[in-house]
């Protein structure tokens, strides 16, 4: 009998002492949130809404683990990786969003911000009296146009401390009442209403899909949308065209075989592999773009963000391709009267996504009318899936470049 008493005994103290610890941290938590919230915040926050406590949060997760030992994760990994990631391992990306500058620079971004408002004033019969949620709702400037054009309620969840100042924001302009904003990721956030007749987001990173955002509005989708419900924008392309550039290709790469007398090809190695992200002259291009992925924000799964598609470039003129660079369009066009759209292409005028361009160790000679086939994989970084991994298979060559 004894044999088993002891382990049922310990089993009952963990157990007891569990619920006493949690007990008391819930206590802590609220006296350190009040510590924590020195300002009045202009949106009431209900308990399960309040700023995550490190010491709180990370002294249960190690309690439960200890008793339980039960992973705390709290999604299914069919929800893909970016839901899986842990809120200390997403830490750098939702805190580099953190600071007013970046919102600043989109802000000012009037292809981006106009092209939303522009879609949502233009469209107000497809916001009134619904009840919209804006994922990465940043500085609530897309709440707030959507409130404007009727909706009847509007809850925004953003992770990063910019929220705050969102709250502060939507309480200047006499929206409290329509907006609700709430701080935490999509995917582990409980929002006050069951479905959401429209989702908007601003998720586009470099190349589209750097940073994965894409994947927690898919998940908000699929975990709220209502049904016949839409999410904008809605469809996106990503686009391909080969780059003649000698001088810049001299200045970033070729620079490697002689500095100051020295060979430093090995250099190359380290240098081509990293994609660019700038804007390009558009004189530089040498060829008609190639659509490589359309995404429908509606139906699209979590697979169709990584992908391997072949493509071919249409050349223009007889030079050297020093470079292949990518980039994205934009549309606002289901179930509404005003369509919108908006290019980063570098033709368009500039946005602060600028372009991709992924350089060539070595020049490819191409002459005018004849086509450049290639085949291009672009995947997630295992090891951080915000980042992206590009392989292009391009003249008997493969390279492959990072995004992080």
């Amino acid at each position: 009998m004894g044999s088993y008493f002891v382990p049922w005994f310990f089993h009952k103290l963990l157990a007891t002492l569990l619920t006493i610890l949690n007990e008391t941290l819930d206590c802590l938590m609220i006296t350190l949130q009040k510590l924590c919230n020195f300002k009045t915040r202009s949106v009431p926050m209900r308990s399960d809404h309040m700023l995550p406590c490190p010491f709180v949060s990370g002294r249960r997760l190690l309690a439960q683990d200890l008793v339980l030992n039960a992973d705390t994760t709290r999604v299914s990994s069919a929800a893909g990786p970016i839901a899986e990631l842990r809120e200390d391992e997403d830490e750098a990306y939702f805190s580099s969003y953190g600071h007013y500058s970046i919102h600043e620079e989109m802000l000012k971004d009037k292809v981006r911000t106009e092209s939303y408002r522009d879609f949502i004033y233009l469209n107000q019969d497809v916001f009134k009296d619904k009840v919209v949620l804006d994922v990465g709702c940043g500085t609530g400037i897309l709440s707030m146009f959507a409130a404007r054009a009727g909706a009847r309620k509007v809850i925004g969840v953003d992770q990063s401390e910019i929220v705050y100042q969102a709250m502060d924001i939507v309480r200047l302009n006499n929206l409290e009442d329509t907006i609700t904003l709430i701080k935490g990721r999509i995917e582990e956030v409980n929002l006050p209403v069951d479905k959401v007749d429209i989702i908007i987001s601003e998720w586009m990173g470099y190349f589209l899909l750097f940073e994965s955002m894409l994947d927690s509005v898919i998940y908000s989708r699929d975990m709220y949308l209502a049904e016949g419900g839409s999410v904008y924008p809605d469809r996106c392309n990503i686009s391909l065209a080969a780059v003649g550039d000698a001088q810049k290709h001299q200045d970033r790469i070729a620079f490697w075989d002689d500095v100051y007398g020295f060979k430093m090809t090995c250099m190359k190695k380290a240098v081509v592999p990293e994609a660019v992200v700038e804007v390009l002259k558009p004189e530089t291009l040498i060829s008609e773009p190639s659509v490589i992925q359309t995404i429908d924000c509606n139906t699209a799964r979590l697979s169709d963000l990584e992908f391997t598609a072949d493509f071919s470039l249409k050349i223009t003129q007889s030079t050297q391709c020093t470079a292949i660079v990518g980039y994205f369009d934009i549309s606002f066009d289901g179930g509404c009267g005003n369509k919108v759209v908006f290019s980063t292409g570098p033709r368009c005028t500039k946005t602060h996504w600028k372009q991709t361009v992924f350089l060539l160790e070595e020049p490819v000679a191409v002459q005018s009318g004849q086509d450049l086939p290639g085949r291009v994989t672009v995947r997630k970084n295992r090891k951080d899936p915000r980042s992206l991994l590009v392989t292009f298979d391009l003249a008997e060559r493969k390279l492959t470049y990072s995004l992080q």
